[in-house]
């Protein structure tokens, strides 16, 4: 006899949310909406309040609505990953219909929102989206480790919507921090492919440690962290921060350059998990000052 609680309908869709927002990595999509924020805070005009409370949850639901969509495809990967067992998507806690009917709406919800707001600003949103969900993780993702070049991309969208709403236009300044966002990421993923290495392998994802090797992984973290730290630090400068905040953004690259050259010279499973750990940190700080 099955003596464990029935689940209401009253209880049902709120234990349905909170599944999803399991799903929506909540930690992950809150740092791409603090690059959206400080996107649109680098214009350094009086900012419109009402605007980026509006602007902020468009792109969070764009944002989470494409990653929702990653774990409806996903499913398969995550069952075979023990870190990622447990999700909803994986555990079977919740049906694949129901993922994907989720992820569609909060999807078409967050870009239609954010369209309705300025047509530029939605058409870089959907961009991320696109990149995301179709590109990255329908296409290449299973395929080839140079997914991430393409899932970088889309991580690069929300600083740059931010940018084009304040600004009106995509320039230069935003190109860069979006080229910041970019570079950044492989600092990111990698890091966490090297650490994973063995769940990546029995779920049969192409990574760069698999394909390339550790050395080679490691330089290409390293070099896309010098092109990260120089773009943030250009971007910088042409919006003219205040010389104590590039100051203290020198000192936050610095720290990522350093952990980036110790992962080439004096490789350890310590060093990764610090620069794992530290280009998160790396990130937020330098978007807040940003915003400042």
């Amino acid at each position: 006899m099955n003596h464990q609680t029935p689940i209401t309908n009253h209880q049902l869709p709120i234990t349905t949310f909170r599944q999803l927002w399991t799903l929506t990595k909540p930690l992950q999509s809150g740092l791409l909406l603090t690059t959206g924020i400080a996107g649109y805070m680098s214009a350094h005009t009086p900012p419109n309040f009402a605007l980026l409370l509006v602007m902020s949850a468009s792109l969070f639901l764009a944002i989470a609505g494409s990653t929702i969509l990653n774990m409806w495809y996903d499913h398969d990967i995550d069952a075979k990953m023990r870190r990622t067992q447990k999700r909803p998507n994986a555990s079977g806690e919740l049906t694949r219909a129901e993922i994907f009917r989720g992820g569609m709406m909060v999807s078409i919800l967050g870009i239609g929102w954010a369209a309705a707001i300025q047509p530029l600003y939605g058409f870089v949103v959907f961009l991320g989206w696109f990149f995301d969900v179709v590109v990255y993780t329908l296409w290449l993702k299973r395929r080839t480790c140079w997914s991430i070049v393409w899932g970088g991309i889309s991580g690069a969208m929300p600083i740059l919507a931010g940018r084009v709403l304040a600004v009106g236009e995509v320039d230069m300044i935003g190109l860069l921090l979006a080229a910041s966002v970019l570079f950044w990421i492989p600092t990111h993923t990698l890091t966490f492919s090297i650490k994973f290495f063995d769940d990546y392998n029995a779920a049969g994802v192409p990574t760069f440690p698999s394909t390339y090797g550790f050395d080679t992984t490691r330089a290409i973290i390293a070099l896309s962290s010098i092109i990260a730290a120089a773009s943030i630090g250009t971007a910088s400068v042409m919006i003219g921060v205040q010389a104590g905040i590039l100051r203290l953004l020198i000192v936050l690259s610095s720290g990522l350059l350093l952990l980036s050259f110790a992962t080439v010279f004096r490789p350890s499973e310590r060093v990764n998990f610090s620069l794992f750990k530290y280009a998160s940190l790396y990130m937020l700080i330098s978007m807040m000052l940003l915003s400042i």
